[in-house]
This record gives structure tokens, C-alpha cells and sequence, in this order.
């Protein structure tokens, strides 16, 4: 390539991020590399990942969830949580019902308990890693910002969309 092409950005830009002090960015590295660890480890040790672990512990606090539900509850895209389904139906580790109106709650099964109690100590490994170093004030603390900052990040998301459906129009 012809380094005098001044099409081509070659130099970094002066206006970025700070990738050390870029809090997304650094919450995102950290939620990777757990799950990273969790998945690697439930795959070994189950054959199963993370996302089977999220719709199992789901079902473990929530029995009779729908698909729709656990989807909405984890904050993934159904499709994920569909094959997710199908993998612990193959494995009888859950059930699909017929619910009112066409829905299909879901519920353990024993062995699907079972799996449920093996998996959580994976699980809460990685709750481990992350309080290690906090008091139990700042985990309280820590606890209540996320969840204020999921409601923010929520309603934006929730703007964002309406304000593309109504530039749609």
C-alpha cells in the first residue's frame, strides 16, 4: 500500500477513548473473561455453556418460565435461548408444558435440579472473583449501581428505539 495515500488514516487519532479508563470497556473485559472462564469450565465439565447454565439457573428461581421469558430475564435474543432449550431437552434436563394460550413453560427436571446444583459453585466462582477485594458496603453498594445503571441503559435502548421507528415513518 502507498503510505501517501490520503485516503488512509495511518496515524491514531487524537480524539478516542481511553481504553484504561473507558468504564464500558473495562466492565465488558471483566464480563468476558468470567464468562470465558464458565463457559470453559461448565463445557469440560458438562458438556454444556454458559448460556445452558443462564436458562438452567433461571428455571431454578423461575419454574415455568416460557422461552420469551427466560429471554427477556438474561437479556439475550431468543434464538439463544432456544437452541439453549433444545440442548437441555436432548439431555432431559428440562420440560416443555402446554401453557394457556399456546405458551410452553419450562421446568427442571430431576436430573436438570441435579445439574442445576453442580453447575452453581462454576457459577459462583465468578461472583468470587469479582467481590474478592470489596467490603461488604461496597458490594452493596456496587450491587445498587448496576442496577440502577441496567434501568438507565433499559430506557435508553427503549428511546432509541422509538426514536428509530419514528424516523422510520
Amino acid at each position: 500500500m502507498d503510505r501517501l495515500d490520503p485516503r488512509i488514516q495511518w496515524e491514531p487519532l487524537q480524539n478516542t477513548v481511553d481504553p484504561d479508563n473507558f468504564t464500558p470497556r473495562l466492565l465488558a473485559l471483566l464480563s468476558n473473561a468470567l464468562v470465558w472462564r464458565e463457559s470453559n469450565e461448565l463445557r469440560r465439565r458438562f458438556g454444556l455453556g454458559t448460556n445452558d447454565w443462564r436458562v438452567i439457573s433461571v428455571l431454578a428461581l423461575n419454574p415455568g418460565f416460557s422461552a420469551t421469558e427466560v429471554s427477556e430475564f438474561i437479556g439475550v435474543n431468543k434464538a439463544v435461548v432456544s437452541k439453549s432449550v433444545n440442548t437441555l431437552v436432548g439431555r432431559d434436563l428440562i420440560v416443555l408444558l402446554d401453557g394457556p394460550r399456546g405458551s410452553r413453560p419450562m421446568y427442571l427436571t430431576t436430573e436438570g435440579v441435579q445439574m442445576h446444583d453442580d453447575m452453581l459453585p462454576i457459577s459462583m466462582r465468578g461472583q468470587d472473583i469479582v467481590l474478592a477485594h470489596l467490603s461488604h458496603e461496597e458490594i452493596a453498594n456496587l450491587n445498587a449501581l448496576l442496577q440502577r445503571m441496567l434501568v438507565d441503559a433499559r430506557e435508553l435502548q427503549i428511546l432509541e428505539n422509538e426514536t428509530a421507528a419514528n424516523q422510520a415513518r
